[in-house]
C-alpha cells in the first residue's frame, strides 16, 4: 500500500515541478521579469529577479499547501495585494503586448475613442471584485 503512495507522490511533485517550470519560463519568456529591471535601471539584478520569482511562487505553494499562517500578519495582506495586482498586471500586459490583442481587437471593431472607458471598467470590476472576494472570506 505504500508503494502506491510513494509513487503517486513522485508522479504528482514531479508533475507539478514541470508546471511551475513551465509557468516561470513563461513569466521569463514574456520578458516581465526584463521590463522590470529595464524600468528600474537595474538590469545587473536580473537572476535575482528570477530567482525571487521562483522563490516566491515556491514559498507561495507552500502556504497554501501546508496552511501556514503568518502571525499577526493581518497587516502584510493589503500590501501584498497591492503588489501581486501589480505583477499581474503587468504580466497581462506583456502577454497583450506579445500577442497584439488590443490594438487588432480596438481596430477591429472600430473602438478607438471608448479605449479610456474600457480600461476604467476593466480596472474598476477588477477592485469591485477583489472587494466581493475579500469581504466574502471575512
Amino acid at each position: 500500500m505504500w508503494v502506491k503512495e510513494v509513487v503517486l507522490a513522485v508522479i504528482g511533485l514531479s508533475a507539478g515541478m514541470i508546471v511551475a517550470g513551465g509557468l516561470f519560463s513563461f513569466i521569463i519568456g514574456l520578458g516581465v521579469i526584463s521590463d522590470f529591471a529595464d524600468r528600474t535601471h537595474t538590469g545587473e539584478h536580473i537572476l535575482m529577479y528570477e530567482d525571487s520569482v521562483a522563490l516566491g511562487g515556491m514559498l507561495g505553494n507552500l502556504f497554501w499547501v501546508y496552511h501556514i499562517s503568518i502571525p499577526h500578519g493581518e497587516w502584510i495582506l493589503p500590501v501584498f495585494g497591492i503588489l501581486s495586482g501589480i505583477f499581474v498586471g503587468c504580466w497581462a500586459m506583456a502577454l497583450a503586448e506579445i500577442l497584439d490583442v488590443f490594438p487588432i481587437f480596438i481596430r477591429r471593431i472600430k473602438l478607438l475613442r471608448f479605449i479610456p472607458y474600457m480600461i476604467l471598467g476593466i480596472a474598476l470590476g477588477k477592485g469591485f471584485g477583489s472587494i466581493l472576494f475579500f469581504l466574502r472570506r471575512w
